[in-house]
């Protein structure tokens, strides 16, 4: 890393105690407590009235909380129908940088929004500034595809970053242009990442209560060589913004790269309730989007844990839901994730390769606009099929897996849906090739998928991918007894995918059944850890114990 970078970022990110908050140059008024939500100060030229609505309709948008801010920037323009920003506020709310593009509907909002930005204009050449870099990305949006007015966004942002070096608020949103950018960029490097952690670390100093500092650390580490830098963040970011939904979740993201389940299952339980919370606030005749998100990480979380009882009752939860607003792409990777991960992290073969390709009572979504998420079930069908002998189920799900990958690749996003579904495709045909009898053809493709899922960044929606590659590369290494190359494969994965239950207790069962005896009594130990709480009688806790015992017997 370039200049000392972990070392520095790591304690820059340690100044949330230390740090003393520090007036902008060019702001006139004092930090607003924008209800719970944190404090920003970003000066506008609106009216002192306008001016103190449209630092809480900023604290919603720092949380990602986009419905909130642009209703409240729409509040600033009618107590100051001159103030330009609050229109580009409502231009911003419709712009989701680490989330799906926005949908037609938003689009049209939001450069409906921005047009009235520029029509009335604004006091200062800073404000001008801002209005115009967000022109950048409505602009042509009919004609040009979002990635690149995504990083024509990028640009004009750090214009104004370098056009006023005393203004945290620009500091700030281009740091979050730089995450958004290199999420698309797939660039193992993370060099626009460790750039934006390291601008969010100056202001941190400045303003360590600003919730868009914390929430953009938290993003900007989201990778497992960079997540336990983010960790102070994570820490920090939901007493910070108590009142967002959002910042009670996305500390689950480091929780859960850091394989810190308990950590993980408190934030979205938080997260959960305040989503049901905020659906009750405002009427809301179904469940809030945000809700589905916490439960799938929450699920995530219960079933490294072993407390699958918890996990069911979150599964029975969604089994209920009727309705979710907005029908978003959350929604859509949460409500098939979540049945899948359930039947496949508890090895329940038989239940995955039946599982139905809708989630009871969520008929009338938009499946179809979301096929990348019916790929879920097609894969979780596919290996329940191939794990139980029933070859001729599993190929006819790998075949839909790929007619899903060819649709996905006529399709030009932020992300690459197509190469996830082929991964899954990929998985799916090596166990395929196994239960045809053709174990080395089978080694092959998962040694080169998980080469490839290895090289892929998952979606910050994700809490982590059915199923690593390279964790199954483990399994399919045990099932053609070769252990010691299933151990170096278990601990390959584990270093990415830290305290993965069935990455634990692969890599023990390879150790034991290697020789390494001491080995293997440490990871059954860490798996006996990590399933301290467990509700469940996995057989894998059961084989952990008993093997503990024994192998300690064996070495007195």
């Amino acid at each position: 890393m370039k200049r000392g970078f972990a070392l520095g970022a790591l304690s820059a990110s340690l100044l949330f105690t230390s740090a003393v908050l520090s007036t902008q140059a060019q702001h006139t008024h004092e930090p607003q407590r924008a209800n719970k939500l944190g404090r920003v100060n970003f000066s506008t030229s609106c009216t002192p009235r306008a001016q103190v609505k449209f630092n809480l309709a900023t604290a919603w948008l720092h949380s990602f909380e986009y419905e909130e801010a642009e209703k409240t920037f729409n509040q600033v323009a009618m107590i100051d129908p001159k103030c330009g920003m609050a229109h580009w506020g409502a231009a911003m709310s419709n712009y989701h940088p680490l989330w799906a593009p926005p949908t037609p509907t938003e689009l049209s909002r939001g450069s409906t929004a921005m047009n009235k930005a520029v029509e009335i204009g604004a006091k200062t050449k800073r404000e001008q500034d801002y209005i115009a870099a967000i022109e950048v990305f409505y602009k042509d949006a009919d004609k040009i595809d979002h990635r690149t007015r995504a990083f024509a966004y990028h640009d004009a942002m750090k214009q104004v970053f370098q056009n006023y070096p005393t203004d945290n608020e620009a500091a700030v949103f281009y740091a979050l242009t730089l995450v958004a950018t290199g999420a698309m960029s797939n660039d193992k490097t993370y060099t626009r990442e460790k750039e934006a952690a390291q601008i969010l670390n100056r202001v941190l100093a400045r303003e360590p209560q600003h919730p868009g500092v914390t929430h953009y650390l938290i993003h900007s580490y989201d990778y497992p060589a960079l997540a336990s830098l983010a960790l102070p963040a994570a820490r920090r970011y939901a007493k910070i913004a108590p009142d967002s939904a959002h910042a009670q979740h996305m500390p689950s993201h480091i929780f859960t790269r850091l394989g810190l389940w308990q950590e993980a299952i408190r934030s979205n339980l938080d997260a959960r309730n305040s989503a049901k919370a905020f659906a009750r606030r405002h009427n809301m005749v179904g469940t809030w989007d945000e809700q589905l998100h916490a439960m799938d990480y929450l699920v995530y979380a219960y079933l490294q844990a072993a407390q699958d009882k918890q996990a069911w009752a979150v599964l029975d939860e969604l089994n209920r839901i009727r309705q979710v607003d907005p029908p978003s792409f959350k929604v859509a990777y949460s409500a098939s994730a979540i049945p899948a991960r359930y039947a496949l992290e508890r090895r329940q073969w038989k239940e995955a390769a039946n599982l139905p390709l809708r989630p009871r009572g969520m008929e009338k979504f938009p499946w179809e606009k979301f096929r990348w998420a019916e790929a879920h079930i097609r894969f979780a069908r596919a290996i329940g099929a191939a794990r139980t002998g029933d070859v001729a189920s599993a190929r006819k799900e790998i075949e839909e897996l790929g007619q899903i990958h060819d649709t996905l690749s006529l399709v030009k996003g932020d992300y690459d849906w197509a190469k996830q579904v082929e991964i899954r495709r990929q998985v799916a045909t090596a166990w395929l090739e196994f239960a045809e009898g053709k174990k080395d053809e089978a080694v092959r493709t998962m040694r080169a998928v998980a080469d490839l899922d290895d090289a892929t960044e998952k979606h910050p929606v994700t809490p982590g991918t059915l199923m690593p590659a390279r964790e199954q590369l483990g399994e399919l290494l045990l099932e053609v007894k070769e252990p010691a190359a299933a151990l170096a494969e278990f601990e390959k994965s584990l270093q990415t995918a830290p305290n993965r239950f069935n990455g634990v207790y692969g890599a023990a069962r390879a150790a034991k059944l290697a020789g390494k005896d001491s080995l293997a009594r440490a990871y059954y130990s860490q798996l006996v850890g990590l399933a301290r709480y467990s509700d469940s009688a996995r057989p894998e806790l059961q084989e952990a114990r008993a093997a503990i015992s024994t192998i300690y017997d064996a070495m007195r």
